[in-house]
């Protein structure tokens, strides 16, 4: 049986394009801070016309197996999380099986997981589950996750941002899975979904949305642990684990989250927590689980409460979120990378809960422990090679105007045939792949910037 199954590399791609939210809100004659302070938001990163969610994968992909010397055949099960409907029927995985056709490598398992952000956390447990089962054949497992958030024009808007990420799975891992520490909260809710196939654009509840997320918060901790309690024979508590690594449509959504396990451990425990924090959380001690949610002064004390934990245990994870936006399947796994980014020399022999989230409903709380890891899987190592600074320092800042402006493009283009993009990757970095036309069958092409600037073959939906 493999052992310490868990990721053993991570590679993130999103796109050089983006605009501040500061200036958003006085384009859109928001209140001052709505979307800075309101929702916790720095910066959102958007595809223009040459980028996707196929283009980003394929990017992703191609750079993970490169920067690693992974060599394609070593991949034996390829798994994706995304919820951008690109075909209703042929998965984003079909499209990633051209970088492995060079080699001959055509028995590789797996598809597309998707429901709302969820996908990609489905895509991972599959991945670990079959390395960790009888049906391993001893190679590597890949899961990518990729989304491109965009909403209509109004208050979601600035919730949008893209990314792709790559996670390799196998046995020996630096960041290894607690797998038996994992617990679910799955419902029936009408808070985010995208009924209308015609538009990009989700449906959103955006007040049941948030209740929606703090309940499978409170539940999945719950759950999770029980599953502690069970296999550790302890409490579990916000003590137990160093950082706590949350799916993050906004970073305010985030702070509430956290300060929910707080008052959790509170409800469960009144010892677990110190006497002044007991003071501020005891009139809300006898709120129903409805009310807890509404309690906008709950809300305000429990997140008091949590302030120093959140800044020792939280706080590190939310650079990419805060910088590119909500990146739906990605975004879990955009904040784990903050993580490996800012502490990679700190981080052996320390624990990370997850938490994830995707509306409809489906939840996880997992585990997962950190260790050294041998080159080139040392999580310093990695920090290296995803190098987020050099990605987040090289971007470019469009002007509010030309957001809009590239949002009703992509509008216009969303399920449409035989047209062909601008092929402007001039602000692509080498080793980009970008979408250069859509056929009169709807077929994709894409094509790579080579290292010098030009551009390699194109590739086709159905081969080169």
């Amino acid at each position: 049986m493999a052992k310490n199954v868990g990721i053993v590399a991570i590679d993130i791609y999103f796109p050089p394009t983006c605009v501040q939210q500061e200036a958003l809100e006085a384009h859109d004659g928001a209140s001052k801070g709505k979307y800075t302070i309101g929702l916790g938001q720095d910066c959102m990163a958007f595809c223009t016309e040459v980028e996707d969610v196929i283009s980003m994968s394929l990017t992703v992909v191609s750079s993970l197996l490169e920067k690693y010397g992974i060599d394609p055949k070593q991949i034996g099960r390829l798994e994706v999380g995304s919820e951008t409907v690109i075909d209703k029927s042929k998965s984003i995985k079909t499209f990633l099986m051209q970088l492995f056709e060079t080699c001959g490598n055509s028995d590789i398992e797996g598809v597309d997981s998707s429901n709302a952000c969820y996908g990609g956390t489905a895509a991972l447990f599959n991945c670990v589950n079959w390395v960790e089962s009888n049906s391993w054949d001893g190679r590597y497992g890949l899961v990518v996750c990729t989304d491109s958030a965009v909403y209509a024009e109004g208050p979601a808007r600035p919730t949008g941002g893209a990314a792709a990420i790559a996670l390799l799975i196998g046995p020996d891992a630096p960041i290894a899975f607690e797998s038996k520490l994992r617990g679910s909260h799955m419902a029936h809710a009408y808070d985010f979904y995208k009924p209308n196939l015609a538009s990009e654009y989700p449906v959103v509840d955006g007040k049941l949305s948030q209740t929606c997320y703090l309940m499978a918060v409170d539940a999945c901790y719950k759950h999770f642990c029980q599953k502690y309690e069970k296999f550790e024979k302890q409490q579990f508590s916000v003590a137990d684990a160093d950082y706590f690594v949350f799916h993050s449509p906004y970073n305010k959504l985030v702070q509430k989250s956290f300060a929910r396990l707080l008052f959790n451990d509170f409800l469960k425990d009144a010892s677990s927590i110190d006497e002044t924090s007991k003071e501020k959380l005891a009139p809300f001690a006898n709120l129903t689980g409805d009310e807890s949610y509404q309690s906008r002064d709950l809300e305000k004390a429990s997140q008091q409460v949590a302030k120093p934990f959140y800044d020792a245990k939280v706080q590190p994870t939310t650079l990419i979120p805060k910088q590119v936006g909500n990146m739906y399947t990605a975004s879990l796994y955009a904040a784990f990378i903050s993580l490996v980014h800012n502490k990679h020399s700190s981080l052996a022999g320390q624990r990370a809960v997850l938490f994830s989230y995707g509306s409809g409903l489906t939840a996880t709380m997992f585990s997962l422990k950190f260790n050294e890891g041998k080159s080139p899987f040392s999580l310093s190592n990695i920090a290296t090679v995803m190098s987020v600074d050099k990605k987040l320092k090289s971007r470019h800042e469009f002007a509010p105007e030309k957001f809009v402006e590239t949002m009703h493009l992509m509008e216009k283009r969303y399920g449409a045939k035989d047209f062909v993009t601008s092929k402007d990757c001039s602000l692509l970095a080498p080793g980009t792949y970008y979408l250069t036309e859509v056929d009169t069958m709807y077929r994709r092409f894409y094509a790579k910037k080579d290292k010098d600037g030009a551009i390699e073959n194109g590739m086709v939906a159905n081969g080169h």
